[in-house]
């Protein structure tokens, strides 16, 4: 590899970790989660001529999400991720590597997944960590050398994507059809000025006052039809159980009842959905009835529904017959924890996905390499949360704002956590506050990632 006088390396890493409740309860697949747990991660990097710079990462652990165990409890789980992050923060600084950001995260997975291995032996795990709980706890990381990286340099990271700042094309993350292609080609260089916030529907949520049954009081919105009238919302992501059909159509017909009623009232006529049934549709079957009988109990509706986020298991590996070729007529079907990496995107593709979900969560970099790759195949680009607060929502912000084909972000840790955006918001109310149903990312332009 050349030395690349934009190179950086990694001195030093800290973490820590920041627990905050849940206003209300967030049923999330088999769990129900009551609070989050972030991880805080503090780096200091060096330039090849001296300079250097220091940024701070953040995300949520996410174990219920990342590493939905049967055999190990929620505690021991979380607990498995925050080792992992020690680990990494001690081994990073041992690395002695150079090179852009995305150059290092991508050389560093293996790296990654050695040290998790050897943690699951450490905590006598059961089940061991898996790549996904791996990337959602390097994402912190990766996060805070891109930011540094911008900051040692004065520079905006997003412009810091060309030929100039790299080693190595494309095709190195990739495949050869992405020889002499770089991450300047599919990104921004600055953010969009608007994007829509997409706003989950939690299974346990009330859609109107007669659902309340027990009240917050804290002042903020308690119903989907009272947060559509605050927020102006447009989007709309609803939680399903993906095993009982019933339910799961009775529920989204509940949904677009309630929220048309509230959109005339607003004398709106556009607004959408997205599904997600966590992974627990048994079959592409289940899936198609849903869909056709929503569309048959209410056309418009179906014609609502932008695009079924994983309906079946994130083991493609383990149902190589499971085709979504039928369901994907329908709507398109976006690949979510199953996505980790290059190879795995094109094993969901052959299984019929037609689109992507991104996640700061599991990497920026890894983020952008992707989306230039679903680009090139014509794949439905969109960016999700993993109720992320503060520090970690900027982050997928700055992912979005820089994805030409990304009009929305979902944001839900201002419904669930908003204490942990308290701070944040006085700093960056464009992005923080909701406005006719969107956000404002035009000014997080400053070097690094751009808070």
């Amino acid at each position: 590899m050349a030395n690349n006088e934009a190179d950086i390396q990694v001195v030093e890493a800290a973490v820590e970790f920041e627990r905050h409740p849940y206003r209300t309860p967030l049923k999330f697949g088999a769990f129900v989660n009551t609070h989050t747990e972030l991880l805080n991660v503090r780096v200091r990097v060096r330039g090849r001529y001296g300079l250097t710079g220091h940024a701070t990462g953040s995300m949520p652990l996410g174990n219920t999400w990342a590493f939905p165990s049967r055999v190990e409890p929620p505690e021991r789980t979380l607990a498995a991720m925050r080792r992992l992050a020690e680990q990494m923060a001690e081994r990073i600084g041992e690395l002695g590597d150079w090179g852009h950001p995305v150059e290092l995260a991508h050389r560093w997975e293996p790296v990654w997944e050695e040290l998790a291995e050897a943690v699951s032996r450490e905590l006598e795990l059961k089940e061991p960590l898996p790549k996904l709980a791996v990337l959602v706890v390097a994402s912190a990381f990766d996060a805070a050398v891109l930011d540094a990286y911008g900051k040692m340099h004065g520079m905006n990271t997003f412009r810091c994507l060309g030929q100039q700042w790299f080693n190595e094309d494309l095709s190195a993350f990739l495949d050869d059809r992405f020889r002499d292609e770089w991450l300047e080609d599919y990104v921004r260089t600055r953010p969009k000025e608007s994007l829509a916030l997409y706003h989950l529907v939690g299974a346990l949520d009330p859609l109107t006052e007669a659902d309340l049954k027990e009240p917050v009081g804290d002042g903020l919105p308690e119903t989907l039809q009272d947060w559509i009238r605050q927020d102006r919302l447009t989007h709309l992501k609803i939680k399903l159980l993906g095993n009982d059909a019933d339910w799961d159509i009775d529920r989204i017909l509940a949904v677009d009842a309630v929220t048309s009623e509230v959109q005339r009232e607003l004398k709106r006529t556009e607004w959408c959905y997205s599904l997600d049934f966590n992974e627990q549709c048994e079959n592409v079957d289940y899936l198609v009835h849903v869909l056709r009988t929503v569309g048959q109990r209410r056309p418009e509706a179906l014609e609502r529904i932008q695009y079924v986020e994983q309906p079946t298991s994130r083991h493609l590996d383990q149902q190589p017959d499971m085709k979504l070729h039928e369901a994907a007529k329908l709507k398109p079907i976006v690949v979510d924890e199953a996505l980790t990496d290059y190879s795995a995107m094109q094993r969901a593709v052959a299984m019929g996905y037609t689109g992507i979900a991104l996640k700061a969560c599991k990497g920026l970099s890894q983020s952008l390499v992707l989306a230039a790759a679903a680009q090139k195949d014509g794949l439905l680009i969109c960016v999700q949360d993993l109720t992320c607060p503060g520090l970690s929502f900027l982050e997928s912000v700055e992912l979005a704002a820089h994805l030409e084909p990304v009009d929305a972000v979902e944001g839900n840790a201002r419904q669930y956590c908003p204490a942990a955006n308290a701070s944040w918001a006085t700093q960056y109310p464009q992005v923080f506050v909701v406005s006719n149903g969107r956000i404002d990312p035009s000014e997080l332009t400053h070097p690094g990632l751009g808070h």
